[in-house]
Formats: structure tokens, C-alpha cells, sequence
């Protein structure tokens, strides 16, 4: 059995990723009691009712201590199933933002009678075991719905023997680094088509803008360095047991040269023989 263990804080994004999971044949429970989960897993294995991939949802609501959390991840080490933990995260300022958008109620906020910034502190420090021990982290603080979706895809989409999940992501220097880069590309230097009234209000996807981009010899040099450089590197990350890597390539606003570069990048490890998921982050900003 797949088991996947779905946590992170409330308001990061946990019900958009499970509904990206369903979509691609993850057996979803959202909210599972910790003192069920060895229950669940029993009948996951049993007979006709086997299950291949299981996605629980672990979190605030259902653990309500740090010593849950413990005993929930020692039930499952002494059953010897194997698993990994999807942490979805986000910057405290955010969570608060979108529950105020939202009005709905943290559901710490209303099983304790905190403010939402007291809850949030809670749900962390209950959350932190499983933060640790997460193999894969999300931080959506900076992502749109389709976004996680997408960031999710990458991660669990059956895509054959790819070595590693590999995320190839364009922003904006100007919106801010993005939080769960591994590794930051700056294209800012190379020539910028906001300047070329025909080209503003284009992206790096639409061909006069590429063209325009790598037009220039440094471009093209500045590229093949990047090629290189992760010719060489991505094997490294692989061989020391990395399982997911983001890749974000930036200039000032995300739109053009950031775009024009991580879309390359993407058809050259798609030749390395990855599959990498290329996002672009800003490139429907105005």
C-alpha cells in the first residue's frame, strides 16, 4: 500500500491537495481521529478490500497534542507500513488573511476560545514532529488554487521512472523569492521585452518574446550555463537521496525572461530524462 499522510497547517491549502489526489486515484479520509489510523490501515490491507493508495489528512482537528502525533507515527513504524508526509504550509500573516477572507473559524480558535493568532501558534508546535519528518513540503503562501494543484500533481502524477520530482518554477523578483526554492537562477541581467511596447503585454511563452529573449548571444551563453550547471548538480541531489527539487528562475516581474528560461530549461531536463513540472508564478500578473 501507497500511504500518504496529508498535514500542515489549517488555511494552507490541505483540502485543494486532497482534491488534486482523488482526481488522480488517491482513496482520500479527510479528518481521520489519530487513534483510528491503525484501524484504517488494517483494512486497507485486508482481502478484497485492499487498497493501493491511501491519503489520510492528519491535523489540527485530529490531533490536538504533540504526543498524538508521536503515537500516531510510532502506530504506523511498528505495523511497518510504509509512508510518506505531505506538509502543506504557509506564512502566519496568509493563514490569517485567508480565514479573515473567508470568515470561517480556526478550528483550534473554537475548540479552545484563542485568537486566530494564538491557534495558529498552537497548530504549529503540535504540527512540528510531522513537519520534520515530512518528505515533501508545500509552502502555498505565494501559490493560487491552481497552483497547489498543480505543485501537487507534480509531486504524486504516476510520470514512469523519473528520478526525482522536479519543479521548474518562474517569479518575480518583485512578489518575493519563492519560500520552497532549492535552487534561485537570476535572469534579470539578460535583455528585458517589458521595454518593447509590441512585446509588454506578452509573456515568455508566446514565441516574439522568447525570440526576443534569446535573441541575444548572452543570453543563449547565460542558458547554456544554467544547462550545465544542472547537467551536472541534478544527478548529485538524486545520488544524496533528494526527492524533490524546485528550480526558480526569476527577473523583476515574472512575465518575460523568467518565463522565456524556465520553459528551456524544462524541454532540457525533459531530455536529461526527468519529468519536470515548469510553472510560472507571475506570469499572469499585470
Amino acid at each position: 500500500m501507497n500511504l500518504l499522510v496529508v498535514t500542515g497547517l489549517s488555511g494552507a491549502g490541505k483540502s485543494f491537495a486532497v482534491n488534486a489526489l482523488e482526481d488522480i486515484g488517491f482513496f482520500c479520509i479527510d479528518n481521520l481521529p489519530a487513534a483510528l489510523l491503525p484501524r484504517l490501515v488494517d483494512f486497507a490491507l485486508q482481502g478484497e478490500s485492499q487498497l493501493n493508495r491511501v491519503a489520510v489528512v492528519l491535523d489540527g482537528r485530529g490531533l490536538r497534542s504533540v504526543t498524538q502525533v508521536e503515537r500516531a507515527l510510532a502506530d504506523l513504524d511498528e505495523k511497518k507500513v510504509g509512508y510518506d508526509i505531505l506538509f502543506l504550509d504557509a506564512e502566519d500573516a496568509v493563514i490569517c488573511r485567508r480565514y479573515k477572507a473567508t470568515r470561517r473559524i480556526h478550528p483550534l480558535a473554537a475548540a479552545r476560545g484563542v485568537t486566530l493568532e494564538q491557534a495558529i501558534r498552537m497548530e504549529r508546535e503540535v504540527l512540528q514532529p510531522l513537519r520534520e519528518r515530512a518528505k515533501y513540503v508545500i509552502d502555498t503562501s505565494l501559490l493560487s488554487t491552481a497552483q497547489n494543484r498543480e505543485r501537487v500533481l507534480a509531486l504524486f502524477l504516476d510520470k514512469g521512472q523519473s528520478p526525482m520530482a522536479l519543479t521548474i518554477l518562474s517569479f518575480g523578483f518583485k512578489y518575493g523569492l519563492p519560500p520552497e526554492a532549492d535552487i534561485v537562477l537570476d535572469v534579470r541581467c539578460l535583455p528585458n521585452p517589458f521595454y518593447v511596447p509590441e512585446l509588454k503585454d506578452l509573456t515568455g511563452s508566446d514565441k516574439p518574446v522568447s525570440d526576443y529573449v534569446m535573441a541575444a548571444p548572452e543570453s543563449q551563453q547565460l542558458l547554456e550555463d544554467y544547462k550545465a550547471m544542472l547537467k551536472t548538480s541534478l544527478p548529485l541531489y538524486v545520488k544524496e537521496g533528494k526527492n524533490q527539487l524546485t528550480v526558480a528562475v526569476g527577473c523583476t516581474g515574472g512575465r518575460h525572461r523568467s518565463v522565456t528560461i524556465a520553459r528551456l530549461l524544462g524541454e532540457y531536463c525533459q531530455a536529461l530524462g526527468y519529468a519536470p513540472a515548469v510553472q510560472h508564478r507571475d506570469a499572469h500578473r499585470g
